[in-house]
């Protein structure tokens, strides 16, 4: 298998662009149906992976009709004015839904989510679920407290979550190419960046855990890989025990051996 690093390239044809119906690829998944949109770099689509996976665990099938959902989801991108305008234009057909479907839920995922917080659930009356990237583990219990009629908030920054031990329900869109996280967040606070501030400090992934998703993904068919991370050079895992230590140069070596 090859490996390529890439980090914050925009693919302007994927902006929006909503999970597939993944029902076929769900072994058990219930009557309720989430929809989810992806906004700003590649990152961003691979946490929707991240989600898809928790729902499916959670007993949701997906669509890719926000008119059929129970559940509708849109991961957003603060870096980019265009993305967070397109965000909220979003926001409002959504509300329509609502309006003809009582009982729908909406929620904000991303980096939008964390730099507005709970300024969003004032601004969009619509939005009933906020959730930073690093909390999406705690979905299902957000939606459980929204359908009760409470508003659903989670926008702690982790130093640890790296969402390793989950396994990305791909869009799979070629079957050939697929995206690995091996960090998340940034520790460089430059003035013009949000990143740290959305995204939280960087933290990297156990590689063990990168390289068995790179064979799964090699026995799945898959030929290539794009590691991604907010500042993929700045990859460095350490054991607990402080006896062992990975940089990004060494996982490159790992991962190209699958």
């Amino acid at each position: 298998m090859s490996n390529t690093k890439q980090i914050k390239t925009i693919d302007e044809s994927r902006q929006g662009e909503s999970l597939a119906d993944l029902s076929t690829n769900i072994s058990a998944f219930g009557d309720k149906k989430f929809y989810i949109e992806s906004y700003g770099c590649q990152m961003n689509f691979s946490d929707s992976e991240i989600v898809a996976s928790i729902l499916r665990d959670a007993s949701y099938s997906s669509t890719s009709d926000f008119q059929d959902a129970d559940l509708i989801l849109i991961n957003t991108c603060s870096i980019r004015e265009k993305a967070e305008e397109t965000v909220r234009r979003r926001l409002r057909t959504f509300e329509q839904v609502k309006a003809q479907k009582p009982g729908t839920l909406v929620g904000v995922l991303g980096c939008m989510a964390e730099r507005l917080k709970s300024k969003f659930l004032e601004e969009e009356k619509l939005v009933d679920i906020v959730v930073g990237p690093d909390a999406y583990r705690d979905l299902p219990h957000l939606i459980n407290s929204a359908e009760d009629g409470e508003k659903g908030v989670n926008v702690f920054l982790s130093r640890e979550e790296t969402y390793a031990d989950i396994s990305p329900v791909r869009l799979e869109s070629n079957g050939v190419t697929a995206y690995i996280s091996i960090m998340r967040g940034c520790d460089n606070m430059c003035s013009f960046c949000v990143v740290p501030f959305t995204r939280g400090r960087e933290r990297s992934r156990d590689p063990y855990s990168i390289v068995s998703e790179a064979h799964d993904l090699f026995d799945r068919g898959f030929r290539e890989v794009t590691l991604l991370g907010q500042n993929v050079d700045s990859y460095k895992w350490e054991s607990t025990d402080k006896s062992m230590k990975v940089s990004f140069a060494q996982l490159l070596t790992m991962v190209a051996k699958v």
